[in-house]
């Protein structure tokens, strides 16, 4: 499981952005937000530096924690 440090969530709506990102290259994904405390943990076959790039592809700002 990696964790990343993601500024810019504060929805339902960006929680649901970010899953589907991840998923949408991953469809194995697993994606667990913690809104409260901006963070996103992912456990998936893509690499660091492609998680942050599809979140960042949302408009939010991603790295690793």
């Amino acid at each position: 499981m990696q964790v990343f440090s993601v500024e810019g969530m504060t929805c339902g709506h960006c929680v649901r952005a970010v899953t589907q990102a991840v998923q949408s290259q991953d469809p194995a994904a697993s994606v667990n937000v913690n809104l409260a405390a901006k963070e996103v943990g992912v456990e998936s076959n893509l690499s660091a530096e492609q998680v942050i790039s599809l979140i960042t592809e949302e408009g939010y700002s991603a790295k690793l924690a």
